[in-house]
């Protein structure tokens, strides 16, 4: 928080998610940034001065009920209210400026109800939070380049295009109905899709490459011969982000922009995993699979964990896949344009991450 009588100076900034991966960085980006009175919120309970636990998603009992009507979008305000409620106690009820919204279910399995909720309605409880204030703040989402993503090899893919049917998954889905419901918002607000974000405090992408190769479940996968070689793929690392981020805040003329954030330097996606595997003591994988086995062996375990309805996340789903093994670069002209070049050269944020890997540090 800031010190009293410097607030009329700063630019007061919500963050969403902070106790996640990257709105947690962007808060402790923030926090030593005199220009912004950052405050940072998360279901996780987190013991800093900066930060609120708050669920920004409705109960499970309300969206049930909503499912009900066959629609979690028919909501009414009075079911969705509690958590913008609770916002407008935020710097004692003054407005903030931005809100970065980057909350999320980022995960490549879930129900269509955890979805549903955690993504689109949480988004809807931060519009009409944002909606409460004459001045309306700037709304910058952190959506997800998966949004573009097609079982197909995509080669400098236009990264603002609209997001269509079918998705990947259904973490895809939400998001592309997320970024709707922010299109619909009366004030300013522009979208950001990071594609494959790394870094140190990853969660999700060499985390979960790393558990599938200890466990023997990641293959080399043999693309057609059709496909491109190599097979290149645009990655993001997360101080990048973060930075472009902060661009985003206040940089003027991109209201109603989308952009797709990458860091600008393709690179092929298995021969890097492999290196970090290396760095990491993590054997390299020994069967080499044809992709579009790979492609149909998912598609055949989803099948298998919906009608059986088993728990947890089936060891290999059709996302993972889309996102691993085809070719996924997309044009950063756009973003260079409005947002300036990367903060951190990929080839050098790359080399930083493998350095910083010991022994099981990636599978951990």
């Amino acid at each position: 928080m800031s010190e009293p009588g410097a607030a009329e100076a700063q630019r007061r900034v919500l963050v969403t998610g902070a106790s996640g991966f990257v709105g947690g960085a962007l808060l402790a980006r923030l926090r030593h940034d005199p220009r912004y009175d950052a405050l940072g919120i998360g279901r996780r309970a987190l013991d800093l001065p900066d930060y609120r636990s708050l669920d920004l998603a409705p109960p499970r009992d309300v969206t049930s009920r909503a499912e009900n009507r066959s629609s979690a979008g028919n909501m009414t305000p009075r079911e969705t209210a509690g958590a913008a409620e609770l916002l407008r106690g935020l710097w004692g009820g003054a407005a903030p400026h931005v809100i970065v919204h980057a909350a999320a279910r980022s995960s490549p399995w879930g129900t269509k109800a955890e979805f549903e909720r955690e993504n689109v309605e949480a988004t809807r409880t931060v519009l009409r939070y944002a909606e409460t204030f004459e001045v309306r703040p700037r709304i910058v989402l952190v959506s997800t380049a998966s949004v573009l993503y097609t079982a197909t090899d995509q080669v400098d893919a236009v990264g603002d295009a609209p997001a269509r049917a079918p998705f990947a998954g259904g973490y895809a889905a939400s998001k592309a109905a997320a970024e709707e419901v922010v299109r619909g918002y009366d004030g300013p607000w522009v979208i950001l899709r990071p594609r494959a974000v790394f870094g140190a405090g990853d969660t999700a992408l060499f985390p979960r490459l790393a558990a599938a190769a200890q466990a023997g479940r990641l293959p080399r996968i043999r693309p057609p011969r059709h496909a491109p070689r190599p097979l290149l793929s645009d990655l993001v690392h997360i101080d990048t982000l973060v930075e472009y981020l902060v661009r985003a805040l206040e940089t003027p003329g991109i209201e109603g922009a989308t952009m797709t954030v990458t860091g600008g330097q393709p690179v092929d996606l298995q021969a890097t995993v492999f290196r970090l595997f290396e760095r990491a003591g993590i054997p390299e994988p020994v069967r080499t699979l044809p992709r579009g086995a790979v492609l149909a062996a998912a598609t055949i375990l989803e099948t298998v964990w919906r009608l059986a309805r088993r728990p947890g996340e089936p060891p290999l789903t059709r996302y993972s896949v889309v996102a691993y093994a085809f070719a996924k670069t997309f044009d950063g002209e756009p973003l260079r344009r409005m947002l300036g070049e990367p903060a951190v050269p990929l080839a050098h944020a790359i080399d930083e991450f493998a350095r910083s890997l010991g022994p099981t540090r990636l599978g951990s």
